[in-house]
This record gives C-alpha cells, sequence and structure tokens, in this order.
C-alpha cells in the first residue's frame, strides 16, 4: 500500500503539472480575445501552439498512462478513483492524435479566430474561409481518429455533451421545433403586441457597465476571484476558481445586449466559481458538459433576469443608470418590451422562443459539413436560406449572418447543440426548483442567495464528479423531457401577448 500512497501522491503532482500549463493557455486565450494587438497574434498562437503541444504531451505521456494502470487497479479512494477515470478518458481521446498534429491543430484556432474577426469587421467571408476549411477537415480526420458508432458527428458531440447523439438530436429537435414555430405563428397573428420603441435611446457603455457590475454582485458573482472585460464575442473563461473572468459586449443603441449578455455570462461564472474547492487542480474541476454550463448561463438569464419578478425588484436600480428617456416609461410597458418575440439576425440577441431556432440552424450546418454534404463555400448562401426557412429572415450581409458566431473560428464543430439542450435542461431544472422554492418571491425579494445554494447543492458543486445526464435524472426525477421547455414559453408569452 505504500506503493499506492507514493503513486497517489506523485499522480497529484503531475496533475497540478498538467494544470499548471492549462491555466496558462486559458489566460492566453482570454489575452486574444480582449486585449491583445493586432501584430501580436502571429507569435502568441506559436505561444499557445507550443503549450498546447506540452499539455498534450502530459495528457497522453507513459508516466500517465502508468499512473493510471496503477490507480485504476490499486487505489480504495474514490476521488483519486473518478479523477484517474477522468484523465484515462481524455488519454485515450488524445492519444489517437497525433502530437504534431495537434500543435498545427491549436496554432490553427488562434490565427483563425484573429482572421475571423477581420473577417466579420469587413464583411467578407472569403478571407475566412481557407481557414475554416482546414478547421472542418482536422474535425473529420479527428473524428475518425477517435471513432464512433452510428454518425460521424457523434464523435465531435462527446467532447462537449458525452450521452447525447444525432439519434437523441434528431429525435428531439424537431418536436420542438415544431411547438416553438407553432406558438411563433399564435404570437404574430395576436394583435396584442410590446412596443420596443420604448427601450429606444442612447444608453452610454460606461452606465451600462456600472449596472452589469452591479447586476453581477447582486446575483453573488465574487469580484475578489474575478473581472468584467469588454469584448467583441462575450464569453466566460476559468483559469482557477479562484480567477474566473466574464466579458460582454456593449451597444448603445440597445442595452439588452450588454445587461442580459453579463447576466448570462454571470450564470457561466458561478457554476465554476462553486465547484467544490476539493477539486482543485484536477481534470475534475470543471463544468460536466457544455449543455449544463449553458444551462445555468441561461437559467439565470431567463428563469431569472427576464422575469417580472426580477424587473421588480431591479428597476429603480436600472432607472440609476439609465437615461432620460427610459425614466418614465412603465414597469409593465418595459417589461413586455424587452420579452419581444420578433425574429432576428443575431443569436446571442434572439428572444427566448427564438433561440432555439438559431441553435438548429448551427447544428443542421455543422452535420452537413463534416458529413461532407456542405461545402464551406456554400456556407453563406445555405445559412441564408435556412435563416429564411426557420425565421423568416434573410440577413443583409455575412457579418451579421454566418460570420456572427465565434465557435467555428476556434474549430468548435459539436458545441452549438448543447445550447438547445442548456435551454431544455434549465427549464427541467427550474420546473423542480419551484417545488422547492417560492422562486418569484425570492426573484421579486431581491435575494438571490437561495436559488444559487439550490444550484451550487444540486449542480455546481459536482463539477465533473456527476456526468451531464446523470445530473439531469438526479436533481429531476427523470430524464431529459423538452416538454418544460415548451410550457414555460407557452405560459409565459400567453401572458404577454394575450394568446
Amino acid at each position: 500500500m505504500d506503493n499506492v500512497a507514493q503513486a497517489e501522491k506523485d499522480f497529484k503532482e503531475l496533475l497540478k503539472e498538467q494544470n499548471a500549463y492549462r491555466e496558462t493557455i486559458m489566460l492566453t486565450h482570454w489575452d486574444m480575445r480582449t486585449k491583445i494587438p493586432k501584430k501580436g497574434v502571429e507569435q502568441r498562437s506559436e505561444v499557445v501552439g507550443f503549450l498546447s503541444e506540452k499539455l498534450h504531451q502530459i495528457e497522453t505521456s507513459e508516466k500517465m498512462k502508468n499512473f493510471i494502470d496503477v490507480l485504476k487497479e490499486h487505489s480504495e479512494d474514490d476521488f483519486i478513483k473518478k479523477t484517474v477515470a477522468e484523465c484515462e478518458e481524455i488519454y485515450e481521446r488524445n492519444r489517437k492524435i497525433p502530437s504534431a498534429e495537434f500543435k498545427e491543430y491549436v496554432m490553427l484556432q488562434s490565427k483563425s479566430e484573429s482572421i475571423w474577426q477581420e473577417a466579420k469587421e469587413k464583411d467578407d467571408f472569403s478571407l475566412f474561409q481557407p481557414y475554416l476549411e482546414q478547421l472542418v477537415e482536422y474535425n473529420k480526420k479527428f473524428a475518425n481518429y477517435w471513432g464512433y458508432k452510428d454518425h460521424i458527428y457523434d464523435a465531435l458531440l462527446d467532447n462537449y455533451e458525452p450521452g447525447v447523439t444525432v439519434k437523441t438530436l434528431d429525435q428531439v429537435f424537431p418536436d420542438l421545433r415544431k411547438s416553438l414555430t407553432g406558438l411563433l405563428d399564435q404570437i404574430s397573428a395576436s394583435s396584442v403586441k410590446p412596443d420596443p420603441s420604448v427601450l429606444e435611446g442612447h444608453f452610454p457603455k460606461e452606465k451600462q457597465e456600472a449596472f452589469s457590475l452591479a447586476i453581477l454582485e447582486k446575483m453573488g458573482y465574487d469580484f475578489s476571484s474575478g473581472r468584467l472585460d469588454e469584448t467583441i464575442h462575450p464569453f466566460a473563461i476559468a483559469l482557477n476558481q479562484n480567477d474566473v473572468r466574464v466579458t460582454t459586449n456593449y451597444d448603445e443603441t440597445d442595452f439588452r445586449t450588454a445587461v442580459f449578455g453579463t447576466i448570462h455570462e454571470g450564470g457561466h461564472a458561478l457554476y465554476e466559481q462553486n465547484i467544490s474547492k476539493s477539486l482543485a487542480n484536477t481534470p475534475l474541476s470543471d463544468g460536466t458538459s457544455m449543455g449544463i454550463h449553458e444551462s445555468q448561463s441561461l437559467f439565470w438569464e431567463n428563469f431569472v433576469g427576464r422575469t417580472k419578478s426580477f424587473w421588480n425588484s431591479h428597476y429603480d436600480l436600472f432607472k440609476s443608470f439609465a437615461p432620460k428617456n427610459l425614466q418614465e416609461v412603465p414597469l409593465d410597458d418595459f417589461y413586455r418590451a424587452v420579452n419581444e418575440v420578433k425574429p432576428s439576425f443575431i443569436r446571442i440577441e434572439a428572444d427566448e422562443l427564438t433561440y432555439p431556432l438559431h441553435i438548429m440552424i448551427r447544428y443542421e450546418l455543422e452535420k452537413g459539413l463534416i458529413n461532407g454534404d456542405i461545402k464551406v463555400a456554400d456556407l453563406p448562401r445555405l445559412w441564408n436560406e435556412k435563416m429564411q426557412e426557420y425565421l423568416g429572415v434573410t440577413p443583409p450581409n455575412d457579418r451579421v449572418g454566418v460570420l456572427q458566431d465565434i465557435h467555428w473560428s476556434g474549430g468548435d464543430f459539436g458545441y452549438f447543440p448543447s445550447y438547445a439542450l442548456g435551454y431544455m435542461y434549465a427549464a427541467q431544472f427550474n420546473h423542480t426548483l419551484q417545488k422547492e422554492l417560492d422562486v418569484d418571491r425570492q426573484i421579486a425579494s431581491g435575494n438571490f442567495t437561495p436559488i444559487r445554494e439550490w444550484l451550487t447543492k444540486n449542480i455546481h458543486q459536482y463539477g465533473k464528479m456527476k456526468k451531464p445526464l446523470e445530473i439531469v435524472e438526479d436533481v429531476t426525477n427523470e430524464k431529459l423531457n423538452s416538454d418544460y421547455l415548451v410550457n414555460y414559453l407557452t405560459e409565459k408569452y400567453t401572458d404577454i401577448y394575450k394568446l
């Protein structure tokens, strides 16, 4: 047993070394998305490639394999066994990719993000196209390295949502789409509609930032372990549990972009800040899946931040930062306006009802790219066609069309479905939470602590100790059920539009 004890100790030291590389890579990515000068991108991409190759070598080393073999069989520590199982998954997945190819891919990712930003600014898809073509080919190659049972896209889905497959999505998404478009038709036919013009006017960035900071603090975001910065495409990033950063994007003509975007990213950050400290410096100290992560951000954004109870308790605070034109807007008019349903071009600005339709468009295009049924060169045309089919709108340019999201520039194929899954998870969690807590009353009081503590107890603390579908079943006592999302949206918009 002395040998096992020593192996456990040495294993933990290797995890610390591995985590040091991971944290440095994450910090570099944060800098590249927020602060880096344009001319610094090329060399920084090489640095990221070097660090990522080193991390890849540790994760797939003989030393790691030896620890896995010994501790899987002989350790009696449940925490060590869970950590070893996670490391084994990483080992088996990453060892199938040659180290040199992995380094090339990471460098391509870093360069692609910079090129994507330029292409978006210039509204020129042709700048980004050759990089995206390479990213698609790498992902197809990696999917074949990893292997799959039924569908090549399953191998990529598994990176973000273990246990979910194309078969699952192709069963759930069509029914959800039918329900959402049916509700959308009723809303379109309603003669009772919110007046979004009451929200118009110039809202200075610094005032939006001040309100965003105040709301993050109210949510329970720990600013001694984080910060808020500006970026082109909002994200949250966890360097470690004591350094979880939030970013947002300000539009001085539409405050909703920053306000709801910040609440959304704050939901991600609360997840990371409240993972059990006992998991620090291990691969288990992370969200269990992107779907569960999105459930937390969408829960805070929609099931808290877009409710009438939230604005009942925070409207005076909002008006203390808002410009003159918003001071006299009645609360009910304001609430209905921020919840207007209107098919739009931009996913991150979409209303609650049409948001999942944006995800389905991206899922179908991704699946086609990985299958080989779609060429990258055809994406702008296909994107516009699907936007028209699903949402009844056609983007006027690629900037607000196919170039709007950062994900493909980072090679994140298989990621988008997690947004819709997360929304369904969030609705299911909310249904369960309502049984245990008077959620509206807590939100109306401005006291979010009981809500945050419930989420920490049932979801956050576990990190990757539980798989995503395991969490859903443990919390709600049933499997994924999209009915809760449909029921929530139907009830909410029946009231707003008097259906």
